[in-house]
Order: structure tokens, then sequence, then C-alpha cells
């Protein structure tokens, strides 16, 4: 689904602004999204019949312009097919087995199992009459992966890669006036990454219309060059004429601020390039007294940029882009605008609890405000390019980014995928860095790596040469690809002799790309291997690796060190590095996979962040430990810390600059308190109390108010009946909502096998043994009132079309595994003939009100085991002789609901994410338990 970001510019219909004091034509430019409803299937790797008989036709999609066959073919009976909204990431709707994919999850989905790893969607729009002479193009933000575009069963291309997103021009194949379909197959049989992926539509898709002279696809390029108080800004645009233009254009360039004001402008003139070729044009608009982009103060611009022949615009297209500087200095690290600014970075994947990598806009917001009041200021993207609207959250809320390819070579398959990234995103000023690789372990310490890289990054200079090139490095820090590279990438201390390098390197500035990979469980200050727990307490995860405080005090106390990223700002799905099966997710997170904040958050946040913060773990609900000693930590950047329990005085300890406190404290029910100093007075104070068993569920929105989106996250909460959060809490909750839905739901535990999604479960029956026989009449009855088995055949073969009977009885059979009362059942008839009789076990069945040619089964008339269906018919003609016949009666369709949503807590939390209904109505959310008082949360849409 498309939704709403919080700052309100993105719409189910996006049409390009257009300013009355720019022109008084509209420009032919409109950008529609067309994420709803899309019918999804499975079909299947290596067998035609369940992937639909797909390229089986004679002549295949690839041999004859127009001839997608099986679900490519615009004819295709989609309608027992399952109906959703884009984003979609089917890998997160299977269970887990332990035959699956380690580094992805353990979803039983893609490699290893063909039965869900190829994919298939269609979707019908109208394009009218009043569209024809523009051009009409499909535009994807990403499919995983291996996917294949047919329009009106004609094929468009293959996408190899699951993370770029691509075009299609499908202006020659549209039927104007009427109505057209678009197919995608994505095959995820093949992983690209050793991390949780996903698989299928899992970003957004758009139709595009524009004049046929147009701004070409990331056709924008803005650059600005900044001295005393006025900024350069160089606009470059890339136009394409697949028209008959000809003669003199205008390009115009305006520049508007924030609160829409026009503050610059310049026109340009130009030519119009020749048919199907493109031309690239650069103006200069000087901005005076520029509201610099920041970390702090994340100022926007936008460059609207017009195409005018005389009176006419033609096409208007805005660039979103802000005024910064940036630097790398071998000895000082990272400046922006100006200013020493210590990197303070996390690396993350694109997936979250419940959802997988099909994320709604307002989770990228989420998820980059949680890393910002951590106290982070950087991102790096690990190991892909990013869905564009992470990159806008990052741009709107302050986040600096790494951008980074997929894969490292020389070649058009690796070269046109930087490419495309770059192109794509060298407007957003959040980007600071290009990343070209990320331990490649082949070819890091060779010459091969060496040559590589040197091509990867002069091919990312020739594109952007206002940013630098890293490659994070794992495997040494001496040869290869580290003494060319630009930007140098050390990941993990342990790896290599970081200072060494710098000492031989002395003009090559360096970073930190990743750091950290600890363990810990959120709530858990125990190391358990048996039950997979690892203890929240920052602890060298491996002898040759360090703790978060011992890799951040490395890079803090080095000036030549720009910073450094931890791995990894949030968990992810695979990768349960130490363990395997049954942990699915990662332990590395700062955060766990919903976003719930570990321990070392707080220590990230008092040495990251500028507010006073003070931290005290563990909780203190220890019942059994009476008298044993407990470790105890605070967190903070007070000057000192006094700890208490039940008002006693443990102790006032002095804080060391990027260090921690710890007291050894035998357990005593009760309050455990904690109070920082700072310049001799009391400041904060944080407190763990001994919590009574739970009484309540609580539930808290992230968003109460929601004027501009209609998703929301809810933290699902135990309380005593004191209110006191319960943090060992475990029990488990069942949901249900008015006014919306729950799209996902997750708890942070890395062995939890629950359902990440609960859905209703299709199931395709195909009919069998179909079987024909003449009827020497067109009477619906007469063919079932003989009940022998005389003169049935196998239907339709050897059909003489030209002396075909008066009408033709059909029989065949279909399994039910179960007839359960709340089972929905039908049948959707493909025609076969006209006049169309339908009988079930004997009793004839009424077509639907809603389609004539689908057939609701009531559980009566149907048994466990087989069933028979016949079916009466008048005999189809053939026009021409060539033509070829539906032989497909049909299929069955076995609806089987849900159960309600529900979910455990671990560790006190549990997470929802909801999606409102788009009625306006408020959303009323209920939390139901045994022993446990119902929780309610109503969230107000408020005023659009």
């Amino acid at each position: 689904m498309k939704t709403i970001s919080p700052q309100g510019i993105l719409l189910y219909v996006i049409f390009l602004s257009f300013f009355n004091s720019f022109g008084q034509n509209k420009p032919e430019r409109n950008l529609i999204l067309i994420d709803k409803d899309w019918r999804f299937s499975f079909g299947h790797l290596s067998d035609t019949e369940k992937d639909f008989g797909h390229a089986t036709g004679y002549f295949s999609y690839l041999a004859k312009t127009g001839f997608g066959d099986g679900p490519a073919a615009p004819g295709f009976d989609d309608r027992a097919w399952r109906k959703l909204d884009l984003p979609h990431d089917w890998v997160v709707e299977q269970p887990f087995s332990e035959k699956a994919s380690f580094s992805h999850g353990f979803k039983a989905a893609g490699k290893g199992f063909p039965e869900k790893s190829i994919g298939w969607y269609r979707k019908k729009i109208e394009i009218p009459q009043s569209d024809l002479g523009r051009i009409i193009s499909l535009k994807f933000d990403g499919v995983f992966r291996n996917s294949k575009v047919w329009f009106n069963g004609h094929f468009l291309g293959t996408e190899e890669s699951g993370y770029n997103g691509f075009e299609y021009d499908v202006t020659a194949y549209i039927n104007y006036g009427g109505e057209n379909t678009i197919v995608v197959r994505a095959d995820a049989s093949m992983e690209e990454g050793w991390f949780y992926e996903g698989a299928g539509i899992y970003r957004h898709v758009y139709l595009q219309k524009t004049n046929p002279l147009h701004v070409i696809q990331n056709g924008t390029y803005v650059s600005s060059e900044i001295k005393n108080d006025t900024a350069e800004v160089t606009a470059e645009v890339t136009i394409e004429n697949k028209g008959n233009y000809k003669g003199p254009l205008e390009i115009v360039q305006n520049i508007v601020d924030a609160s829409g004001n026009q503050i610059a402008t310049v026109s340009e003139n130009a030519t119009a390039p020749d048919f199907y070729k493109t031309a690239k044009y650069t103006s200069k608009v000087t901005v005076k007294n520029p509201l610099l982009w920041d970390i702090d103060s994340p100022n926007l611009y936008r460059l609207v940029t017009q195409i005018r022949q005389g009176d006419n615009i033609l096409d208007q297209y805005e660039t979103s882009f802000g005024i910064r500087t940036i630097r790398f200095d071998a000895e000082k690290g990272f400046f922006l605008n100006g200013k020493n600014i210590k990197l303070q970075g996390t690396n993350n994947h694109q997936d979250h609890a419940g959802l997988g990598t099909a994320l709604p806009d307002e989770l990228q917001y989420f998820r980059i405000q949680k890393l910002k009041e951590m106290g982070s200021n950087a991102y790096r993207c690990s190991h892909n390019p990013p869905t564009p609207e992470l990159l806008e959250a990052c741009d709107k809320l302050g986040m600096l980014v790494i951008d980074e390819t997929r894969l490292m070579g020389i070649n058009e398959y690796h070269l046109n995928d930087l490419k495309r990234m770059i192109e794509r995103d060298r407007n957003h000023p959040s980007i600071f860095c290009w990343s070209v690789g990320n331990e490649e372990w082949n070819i890091e310490g060779n010459i091969t790596g060496e040559r590589i890289t040197n091509v990867m990054q002069g091919f990312s200079k020739s594109i952007d040469p206002t940013r630098p090139v890293t490659v994070a490095i794992s495997s040494g820090f001496k040869s290869g690809i580290s003494s060319v590279v630009e930007i140098m990438g050390y990941n993990y201390l342990g790896n290599g002799d970081i200072d060494a390098h710098h000492n031989e390197f002395k003009q090559q500035p360096g970073m930190g790309t990743e750091e950290g990979s600890t363990f810990a469980t959120r709530g858990v200050y125990f190391t358990d291997d048996a039950k997979h727990y690892q203890s929240a307490y920052d602890k060298k995860p491996r002898p040759s690796f360090y703790s978060i405080e011992e890799g951040w005090k490395f890079y803090a106390e080095r000036p030549y060190l720009a910073g450094m990223f931890i791995w990894t700002g949030f968990d992810y799905r695979g990768e349960p590095t130490p363990y395997g099966w049954p942990s699915v997710t990662s332990y590395f997170g700062m955060m766990d996979v919903c976003g719930f904040p570990k321990d070392n958050v707080y220590y990230l946040k008092s040495w990251w962040g500028k507010d006073p913060v003070l931290h005290l773990l563990p909780h203190w609900n220890w019942a059994g430990r009476e008298g044993k000693e407990i470790d105890v930590w605070a967190y903070s950047n007070c000057d000192e810390v006094e700890l208490f329990l039940n008002k006693k005085s443990l102790g006032k300890k002095k804080m060391e600059r990027l260090g921690h406190l710890e007291w050894k404290v035998k357990y005593q029910a009760g309050t455990l308190e904690a109070i920082g100093y700072k310049d001799g007075k009391k400041i904060l104070s944080d407190v763990q109390k001994t919590t009574e068993i739970e009484e309540n569920i609580k539930l808290t929105a992230d968003k109460q108010i929601l004027p501009h989106t209609d998703i929301t996250v809810v933290t699902v909460e135990l309380t005593d009946k004191k209110g006191l959060h319960v943090p060992n809490a475990s029990d488990e909750i069942k949901f249900d909502v008015k006014g919306g839905k729950i799209i996902g739901t997750g708890n942070g535990n890395p062995t939890s096998l629950e359902k990440d999604k609960f859905l209703d479960e299709i199931t395709l029956v195909p009919i069998t043994n179909f079987q024909e026989r003449k009827a020497t009449t067109g009477d619906a009855s007469t063919p079932l009132s003989a009940n022998t088995e005389e003169g049935w055949k196998e239907a339709f073969k050897d059909r003489d079309y030209k002396n075909q009977a008066p009408s033709y009885a059909y029989r065949g059979q279909f399994d039910l595994k179960n007839n359960a009362l709340t089972n929905i059942v039908s049948f959707f008839y493909k025609k076969i003939g006209l006049e169309t009789t339908i009988f079930v076990n004997g009793t004839r069945v009424p077509a639907s009100a809603e389609d004539p040619d689908k057939y609701i089964l009531n559980s009566g008339i149907l048994r466990e085991g087989k069933n028979t269906i016949h079916i009466v018919a008048k005999p189809l003609q053939k026009l021409k002789e060539w033509d070829v016949m539906n032989t497909d009666p049909g299929i069955i369709q076995i609806i089987t609901p849900s159960e309600p949503w529900r979910r455990k807590l671990f560790n006190g939390y549990a997470q929802l994410i909801v999606q409102s209904d788009g009625s306006g109505n408020d959303v009323v959310i209920s939390a139901s338990a045994k022993r446990l008082k119902t929780g309610v949360l109503t969230i107000s849409p408020g005023k659009k």
C-alpha cells in the first residue's frame, strides 16, 4: 500500500505541482500510484502445469511480439487469485522451517521451496482515449527478484536485481479507452544477499504520463557551490524527444523554498533533440542567503524544471534538493557545512517486524526517527540501494547516508546498476558518500580488487563528482582495495591495524563502516545458550571483536577517523549468529526488529546525544534470587551517579567520559534508584521497581492523531495494579480492530516462530479426470438423467469442431481436504460453452449475483474427499480454423478464514502495525487475554 508521509506530500495520485506564476498552461505530466487492487498467486519454479502453463505455447513471448501465455496473456482468468495491495512481500507470510535458509530467517520460501519461489501479479487498468499522443510508462521502485513484466501480452523486459528501480514504455501497446493488463512474474529462487530479502513487488508501482518531449527518468542533477552568503546552484537536465517536436525550446529552472515561494529563476534557450534522442542542458541559478541542509535543520528546496515551446508548458519536473557542503580530511575527519562532525552511524537492512521488506512509507520515518532519538546522525544502506522513501525520510529528518550498490564488477551488469543508483539518488542532500562494495573477500587484498575499485570509483565520479567513494573492507587493511579507495571503510577493529594503515596512507581519510556485531537479547541479562539468550550487558561478542563502548572509544578518540557505523541499528531477519534454528533473527541490533531499544541504546544516547541521560539496568524482578548479587549498570553523561536500594545509598561514582558505571548489588525486592549529578546538583533520576503480577493490557500509539497518514505503530505492554510496566511479561494477547486492519505484528524475540501475519488462506483446487459425452438436446437435465458410464471419454480430445453435438455434458472431480462450515468454496467457471448449467454432487448450483461465471458451493452439498462436478453447455464454435479453444473448465477456490490476530509479549512488549480503512472514522483497537483487563485504544484520523 502507498501511504501518505508525515509531511503530507505523497498522495494516491501525484500530480506534479504547477505554480500559476510560471505559466498558464497545465503541463502534461502525471504520476499515478497504482498499488491498489492487484491479483496474486504462486506459480512454480519447475512444474509448468503448476506455473499455469506459462511459456509452453508454440510461440513463446520471446519468439513473437505479444505472445505472452499463461498468466502473461491478457485474457487469463485470475478471478480466483488473491486480491491485495502493494507493497507486498510474500516471504513474510510463510511459516518457518528448519530446512529453510539460515541467512534469510528460516522462512519456507525462495531457495529450496519451488512452490513458494515464483510469484505472479496481475492488474487491470483503464487508460482513456484522451491519453493518445502522450508517452505512457510503468515505473517500478523494486521487485524481488528476476522480474519479468508484460503489458497486454507484450513482453517488456527482465530486471534481475531486486534492488533496482526500472521503467518500461508501454505507449505502443495500449488499448486506449479500454482495459489494459499488467503482469509481473517474480522469481525469488536465488538469493542476492546473505540476509532477509523478502520476495515480490515490495516497493511502489506507478503509471507515468508525459508529453513526448519530456525530462527523462531521474533526468535532473542539482549541485551547489557556496561562496560567502550565496549559493550558485547548477541545474542539469536531460530531455528526450519521443515525438515530432522540432525547433527552439525554452528551459526554465525555478527554485522554490519550503514555504512554496519562488526564490530564484533562470531561463535558457535550447533546441529540441532529434526523434528518440536526448539532449543535456545546464543552467546556473543564484540563491542568496540559502538555508543550509544539515542534521539539525534539514532545510530543503525544490527545483521546478519546465520545458516550454512558445506559451505551452510541455513538461514540468520537480526535484527536491538541499544546499550544503561536505568534505573529508585525512587528519580531521568529516565536515558538514564547514563544521567538523563525528559520524555516529548504524548499518541497517530494510525489513521490519511483521512486514518483511514491504514497509509502508511511515515506517521509514518511524525507523529513522528512532535512530535519531538514539543520537545517530548517519545511516549506511546495507548492502543495496534503498527504497526512495527511506532517502526522503533521511532528507527530511536530517540523517546522513552512505548509499551502497549491490555487487562489485566492471561490466554492464555492475556498472549499470551503479549508474542507476547514483542517477536516482544524487539529488538527496542526505547522501554524503557512495559505497561501491562490501566485504568482497576474494578480491579485497589483491590486484583484482584494486583494478575493480579504480574502475567503479572513476565511473562514480563521472556521474557525480561531488561525493567521495568508499568500500567496506574486512580482510586486512594493507593492500588491494584499501590502497586505492578514496575513503577507507574499516570493518571491525580486530581485522587489522587501523592506526598502522593510516600512518602508511596519510592522505586517505577513513571511517569505520562496520563496528560492533555484539550480541544482545532485549530484556535478558544472562546468557543461556540452551534458550538462545544473549545477555544485554555490553560485552565483547567474540575474542577478536569489540564491545560497543570499546569501539566508540577507539573512533571518538582519533580525530583522523570520521566516525563509525555500528552493526546494526535494528535487528533483522536472518543471520541469527551465534545460534541457528530456532533463532530466526539477528542479535546484533541496538534495537530489536520492532524498534524496541536494548540497553546499548542508552550508552549511545549518553555519548552521541546532547541531552542529559541516565539509564539503569537491569529490571528489578528477580524473584528466587534474593541475596544473590546482580550486576547493576548505569549509562549516563552526568558527572556522577549515586545508586540507592530501598532508599539506602550504595555509593556515588564518578562517570568516566565515554564509559559507564557498575555496581554489584545483592537482590532485594523493592526500588532501585539512580540519581545523576551535574556540577554537584541533582539533575536526573531513573528507577527500576519490583512489580506485582500483571493485570492490565496497555496500548500506546506512536501517533495518536493521524492527519496525513493511515498507518500507526502500536506498542502493547502489560502493567500491574499500580500501573507499573511488567518487564518480564510473556502473555499471549488477542487483537481486534474496527475502522482499520492490522498489517503486521512482532515482539522482538529472536526465537519466536509465531505467525507474522494472519491472513485468509486461499487454496486453488483443479478439476481432474475431466470427461465429456455428447447430448442429443440442449436441455440441462437430460444428460444427468442417465447414470451409466456409456459414452464418457476424455474431454475435447479429437473434437471435430465442424461437426459438434447440440450440447455436451462434462464431468470432473475435485478433492476437499475438509468441509469446514467456515470455509468459502467457489467454482470459477472458464467458459467452455454457452447456456451453461452447473451441478455439484448432483445438485444444481446457481450463478452468483456478482459474477455470472462464479458459483458459490454451499457446504451442505459438498463432502470431504472427492466431489463430482457436472457441466452442461452448448459448444463454442471456431470462427477460424486456427482458433485455440479453451478446454479448461475452471478452478475451485477454497477460502479458509484466518484466526484472530494474536502475539505473545516478549520481555514485556509486542508491537502492532495498524492501517486505517480510509473511511475517516476512528480506528478502535482492543486487546484481550486470560486473567487480564482488556485494553482499548482509539485513534482519531484528525482533519485532513
